[in-house]
């Protein structure tokens, strides 16, 4: 259909255009979809054989939405996505404030502008863009706001007695009539709130203060909510609960692969970024690990989760120190170090809700140990078990000239802001450092080799081999018998007084 050359009623009903329902249009739209082998959800990764299936039968089967879940998986931005099920235009009632139906009028300004013109009636065409109504639960939010209320102005305007319908002002949900109405964290609307969505949900229509107003709303309702306040015991009353038809539950990316490809599609890296700065695998597995082992933490609260935003600013901070670096030294390129990993720590902090426990330790000291754990998990992917080394009888450990030229007081300073000229040679300076890493990775490039010598320097440090302090701007490794006497461990200050309360040892 040329919506372009329809532009009143009466070509409307020539060009045969049937009404049907939002629902009708979604089921329809996606039946299209799925026959023809599209992709129904671009860009939600992991979801493939859970979430999706279930909300396609949910639209099929014509059914309100909760989308039960976490912070950071995904809800808000499935229900975007909702709109392209939409058909591209639909036709309206040209001025009407409900997106009226030209076929099935539902307000009184729509009624009485067809009484009077016909078929001459306007029509104007609306993108399924606006169709699309979205709103985040807060204590503010008015029964007024969502449904409706007389208007004292619009009356005083218009000269009309509080008993006609027309001073009424109506709310976002019946402005959103024809299309998609979402709202946020459900279970944070207050009670009175909740309880006149009963009858849109049950009835399709709603009540304004005195006015015996039917209005056949149709409206597809997709909300949000965390499990923690989804309860009968918690926000949520308990009628609206029933009313709403499918409750889908989301969760986190269950493999670091899945974790990876939203990270990279999510991540802001700006183009000079990438022209400056050479990233690899190895980091996009760091970061996604400390997703994992902050989700089984004992110091952060499992019910309040660990969004997937934690891995996406992480990454970006992580690019953004690299870039720092090389436009302090004037370099035009760098290659990512661990380094740059291990200071991306403001991106954690804020990213996770601590226990009593990790509140004690300090949310600073709580990112720099899960970034240690990553460290560790990953560590074995690339080099042997140190625990396992040290039980071969026959056989040295792969890392005891490392730990020998610690041993012998030697120590080594890795800055943030090193150059590149500066930081090979202090990782030169280690013997034995190298081999190991060319032995295992032998096909590697020079800037690779150099990050993995430095990757297994921390691996070694979590595994207890030698020891790793925190600087202020960087991080020291020296023998772990010595550290033990003079220096704060990684994670701890180092420049406290010495006055101070003995300093809490990992």
């Amino acid at each position: 259909m040329k919506h372009e050359t329809i532009r009143t009623l009466g070509q409307l009903r020539a060009s045969g255009y049937k009404s049907r329902s939002v629902k009708a249009e979604l089921r329809e739209n996606l039946i299209t979809k799925l026959k023809n082998k599209e992709e129904v959800f671009p860009g939600i990764f992991g979801y493939d054989e859970t979430v999706i299936p279930d909300l396609q039968r949910a639209i099929l089967a014509g059914h309100h939405i909760n989308l039960l879940g976490l912070r950071g998986q995904a809800k808000t931005r499935i229900a975007r996505l909702l709109i392209n099920l939409l058909d591209e235009y639909m036709p309206v009632v040209a001025g009407a404030e409900l997106n009226d139906d030209p076929l099935q009028p539902l307000s009184v300004f729509a009624k009485n502008l067809i009484a009077e013109h016909g078929d001459d009636t306007p029509v104007a065409w609306m993108h399924r863009d606006d169709r699309y109504t979205e709103k985040l639960a807060t204590p503010d939010v008015s029964v007024a706001d969502l449904i409706g209320d007389a208007d004292p102005i619009k009356a005083a305007t218009l000269k009309l007695p509080y008993s006609d319908e027309r001073v009424i002002h109506f709310g976002l949900i019946p402005r959103a009539h024809r299309g998609i109405f979402v709202i946020n964290e459900l279970p944070d609307l207050q009670a009175r709130i909740q309880v006149s969505l009963f009858n849109i949900l049950q009835e399709g229509d709603i009540q304004i203060r005195g006015f015996k107003v039917r209005l056949p709303l149709d409206i597809q309702f997709v909300f949000t909510a965390n499990p923690e306040d989804y309860t009968n015991r918690g926000s949520i009353v308990t009628p609206l609960k029933d009313r709403i038809d499918a409750q889908i539950i989301t969760h986190y990316p269950k493999s670091i692969e899945i974790g990876k490809r939203i990270t990279k599609q999510e991540a802001r890296i700006k183009d000079e970024q990438k022209g400056m700065v050479t990233s690899n695998e190895v980091v996009h597995d760091l970061v996604e690990q400390v997703a994992v082992e902050a989700r089984g933490s004992e110091f952060v609260d499992a019910k309040s989760g660990v969004s997937a935003r934690l891995t996406i600013s992480a990454y970006e901070q992580v690019i953004a120190g690299a870039e720092r670096r090389a436009l302090v030294n004037g370099e035009k390129n760098t290659y990512v170090r661990i380094g740059d990993f291990i200071s991306a720590v403001p991106a954690i902090t804020g990213k996770v809700e601590l226990v009593y426990e990790g509140e004690q330790e300090g949310a600073g000291i709580v990112a720099e140990k899960l970034m240690g754990k990553a460290v560790r998990t990953l560590f074995l992917q690339f080099f042997p078990d140190p625990d396992k080394s040290k039980k071969l009888k026959n056989r040295p450990s792969p890392y005891k000239t490392v730990q020998e030229w610690f041993g012998n007081g030697n120590t080594l300073d890795l800055l943030h802001d090193t150059s590149v000229e500066d930081y090979r040679k202090a990782l030169d300076q280690v013997p034995g450092l190298r081999d190991i890493v060319t032995e295992l990775h032998p096909k590697e490039t020079p800037e690779h080799t150099y990050f993995l010598m430095e990757f297994l320097l921390h691996g070694l440090a979590e595994h207890s081999l030698i020891s790793r302090n925190r600087l202020t701007s960087g991080a020291q490794f020296k023998d772990l018998l010595s550290s033990m006497f003079t220096m704060p461990t990684f994670g701890e200050d180092d420049d406290e007084e010495e006055d101070e309360k003995p300093r809490r040892r990992r």
